[in-house]
C-alpha cells in the first residue's frame, strides 16, 4: 500500500519541541505562509515543512494555497485527546495528594 498521507498520533507530534513551538505560533496567528513562519525558528524552510507535514499528518493543522503561497492555520480539535489524558492524571495527583495530606494530619 503506497499511501502518502499518513496518519500520526497526536502525541507523537506534539511531542518535539519545534513541532510544540509552532503549534503555539499558529495558536496565536490566525493563519501564516511558510515565509513568516521560518524565521522564528533556526532551521530552513525545508526543516520547517518537514515539521508542519508531521503537524498536518495528526489533523493538528490545516493548510491552503492562496496563489503561489501555502498559509498554515492550527486545528486545535486533536488537542483534546491530550487535554483529556492530562485531566486523567491530574485528578489522579491531586487524589493522592489529598491522601498525603491526610495521613500527614493524623
Amino acid at each position: 500500500m503506497n499511501n502518502t498521507y499518513q496518519e500520526r498520533d497526536v502525541f507523537v507530534a506534539i511531542a518535539d519541541p519545534t513541532r510544540r513551538k509552532l503549534i503555539r505560533l499558529l495558536a496565536v496567528a490566525e493563519e501564516l505562509p511558510l515565509h513568516e513562519i521560518t524565521p522564528q525558528f533556526q532551521m530552513g524552510r525545508t526543516a520547517i515543512s518537514k515539521h508542519l507535514t508531521i503537524l498536518k499528518e495528526a489533523d493538528l493543522v490545516t493548510n491552503r494555497k492562496l496563489g503561489r503561497e501555502t498559509r498554515y492555520r492550527l486545528n486545535p480539535a486533536p488537542l483534546q485527546e491530550v487535554k483529556d489524558w492530562l485531566s486523567f492524571y491530574e485528578n489522579f495527583w491531586n487524589e493522592r495528594a489529598k491522601l498525603l495530606k491526610n495521613i500527614l494530619e493524623e
